[in-house]
């Protein structure tokens, strides 16, 4: 059973026993994440987003005690492997990689990179035949359409903080482009600028299509069961 942990912001592991990762690992700092050690998380894999301070966050702590292999951007890959990580897969937007989880695939996201020359990604994972589209840090954009087509999207973790992200209603127009059966919100409420009301986007998105909206408080655990 696949299994997906909230930790607050847009962190989250994703698990089934076997393999495990977690994206955009921000903890210190993270209310979300109070009182947890990164130093105890124990993953397969560190995916990160971009090099902002609330998405790289914990990752090469956490890749260093736990022996990960960390995933992102050229970029950000080089600057962690600076920084003493060892394990390091690379790719870039459009780029495709197997693992033995699955496959993933690296999105665009309209967003800063946090490192000179790079850009930002969200990530589409088929994780042991689930499919979750983790959007990262973005604006909406029309391409969103042709992920729809390329990838079956069983759940889709989308932000709706506003400011530096898609606020509730960008995103649910993304929601009606990438046809997703469940939808996620993230990157919101973590501070003052991103205060948004996830009951009032659920209510939205449900009235306006078939996907449904699972909110997720920090600590939550989700089972993704979608029956193909």
């Amino acid at each position: 059973m696949v299994k997906l942990l909230y930790l607050g912001h847009s962190c989250f592991i994703l698990s089934n026993g076997k393999e495990s990762l977690i994206l955009d690992p921000h903890i210190n700092g993270n209310p979300g994440a109070k009182g947890l050690d990164p130093q105890k998380i124990a993953v397969d894999y560190v995916l990160v987003s971009h090099a902002h301070a609330d998405h790289l966050g914990d990752a090469v702590e956490i890749c260093e005690h736990s022996d990960a292999i960390l995933v992102s951007t050229f970029e950000v890959g080089n600057l962690c492997r600076s920084k003493g990580v060892s394990k390091i897969h690379t790719g870039h937007i459009g780029g495709r990689v197997n693992f033995p989880f699955g496959y993933l695939r690296f999105t665009p996201a309209l967003h800063g990179a946090g490192v000179a020359g790079g850009l930002a990604c969200g990530f589409y994972l088929n994780f042991y035949n689930t499919g979750i589209y983790f959007a990262g840090d973005t604006a909406l954009f029309s391409d969103m359409k042709l992920l729809a087509q390329l990838e079956d999207i069983d759940f889709a973790l989308l932000p709706i903080g506003d400011n530096f992200t898609m606020g509730p209603a960008d995103a649910a127009i993304a929601v009606d482009m990438l046809r997703p059966k469940v939808v996620i919100p993230m990157h919101y409420n973590t501070f003052e600028l991103i205060q948004q009301d996830p009951l009032q986007f659920k209510n939205h998105v449900e009235a306006q299509g078939s996907s449904r909206v699972e909110i997720m408080d920090p600590g939550d655990e989700l089972e993704l069961d979608i029956k193909k």
